[in-house]
C-alpha cells in the first residue's frame, strides 16, 4: 500500500477492550484511521465512518485495509480466516484460537493471502519487558535458568460468564507468552498445573477455575513458573522475572506514581486498578507496530506462530490441571 496515506482500519467487537483499541485508532495513533466498526450493540460512540451489525459487511468494503479483532475468543479463528481471504491484514486479541487446528487454519489463511497477522500480547511492548528482552538479546542476563510471570486481576467478574479453562486460554496465555519471550529460542516441552476456585468456591463443581499455578519446562533446561488469580484486593498486578547465568531482570510495578504516603497506618502507595491503566502505552505501541507492518509490508512483531506456541502450553496446562500429572507440550 502507499506509505504516505493512513492505514484504514475496521474494528470487530466494541466491548471493553475493543473500545480502547477503537479510541486508539481514532485519537492516539497518527498514521491510522478508524473507518468502520462491526458490533451488534456497541461502538456507536466511536469516531468511525460506517457501522455494521456484524463483520460480514467488512469483507467487501474497499475502504478497509486491515481489521482489529476484539470479539469473543471463540470467534477469533473464523474471523481471522474471513479477513485474510478478503485481503485484510489482521490484528487479533489473544488468543488467536482455542485449538491447534484452528490456530493452524488461521495462520495458513494469513500466509496464503499474504497479509499481516499480529496477535495482542501487549506485554512485549511495555517498556520494562522490552528492556529485559534487550538485556537477553545482548547477553547481559546470560543463559536463562528460572523464569516467572504472574497475572492478578482486580476482580469483579461474573462466574456464570466464565467458560471452563478461561484462566489458561485467556489469562495465563499472556504469561505463557512472556515465559517464551524471556527465554528466546527455547521451546516448551512440559507443563504441570494446578487450579481451583478459591475466589468463588461455590462454583468449583461447575468447572470454574479462578486461581492457577503452572510450571513449564523448556528444552534448554530452563524452568518457568506462571500464576494467575481473578481477584486481588489492591488493583491490577502483573510482574515477571528472568534469572540467568549472568544476572537477572525483574519487570512490573503496579504503583500509580512514585509517591509514598506516610501516616498513622504506615507507608502506602496508590496502585493501578486495570489493565488499560497499567498497559495503556503498551496497547498503543502494539497497534502502532501493526499499522507500520501493514504500511511497509514487513512481518508482524508478534506472529500467529507466537500465538500458537503459547496455546500449546495453555492446552497442556489445562490437561495437566484436570489430570493432576505433567503433560507434554505438543509440537
Amino acid at each position: 500500500m502507499e506509505r504516505s496515506r493512513d492505514v484504514r482500519v475496521a474494528l470487530v467487537g466494541a466491548g471493553r477492550m475493543g473500545l480502547f483499541h477503537g479510541e486508539t485508532l481514532s485519537r492516539r495513533l497518527p498514521g491510522a484511521r478508524l473507518v468502520a466498526v462491526a458490533d451488534p450493540v456497541s461502538g456507536k460512540e466511536l469516531d468511525a465512518d460506517r457501522f455494521y451489525p456484524d463483520a460480514d459487511g467488512l469483507w467487501n468494503d474497499p475502504e478497509v485495509d486491515a481489521v482489529v479483532i476484539a470479539a469473543p475468543a471463540r470467534l477469533h479463528a473464523d474471523l481471522i480466516v474471513a479477513a485474510a481471504r478478503a485481503g485484510k491484514s489482521v490484528f487479533c486479541e489473544k488468543p488467536a484460537a482455542l485449538t491447534l487446528a484452528d490456530a493452524d487454519r488461521a495462520i495458513a489463511a494469513a500466509r496464503d493471502a499474504g497479509v499481516v497477522l499480529q496477535v495482542g500480547f501487549q506485554r512485549r511492548f511495555a517498556a520494562d519487558w522490552a528492556a529485559a528482552r534487550e538485556l537477553l538479546d545482548t547477553g547481559q542476563i546470560g543463559v536463562p535458568r528460572l523464569l516467572r510471570s504472574l497475572t492478578r486481576d482486580p476482580g469483579g467478574f461474573d462466574p456464570a460468564r466464565v467458560p471452563p479453562d478461561t484462566i489458561f486460554f485467556e489469562t495465563l496465555i499472556h504469561d505463557f507468552d512472556v515465559l517464551r519471550f524471556l527465554n528466546p529460542g527455547a521451546t516448551a516441552v512440559e507443563a504441570y498445573a494446578t487450579a481451583d476456585a478459591l475466589v468463588e468456591p461455590a462454583w468449583r463443581d461447575r468447572g470454574l477455575r479462578d486461581t492457577a499455578g503452572v510450571m513449564v519446562r523448556f528444552d534448554n533446561g530452563a524452568v518457568g513458573f506462571a500464576e494467575a488469580c481473578f481477584e486481588t484486593a489492591y488493583g491490577h498486578d502483573v510482574r515477571a522475572e528472568v534469572f540467568g547465568s549472568a544476572g537477572a531482570a525483574t519487570m512490573g510495578d503496579a504503583r500509580r506514581t512514585a509517591m509514598v504516603r506516610s501516616g498513622p497506618a504506615g507507608r502506602t502507595v496508590a496502585t493501578m486498578q486495570s489493565d488499560q491503566e497499567l498497559f495503556g502505552a503498551a496497547y498503543v505501541a502494539e497497534l502502532a507496530a501493526f499499522v507500520e507492518a501493514v504500511r511497509t509490508g514487513t512481518p508482524a512483531p508478534v506472529t500467529g506462530e507466537d500465538a500458537r506456541a503459547a496455546l500449546t502450553i495453555a492446552l497442556a496446562a489445562a490437561e495437566s490441571a484436570a489430570s493432576g500429572r505433567p503433560v507434554q507440550v505438543a509440537a
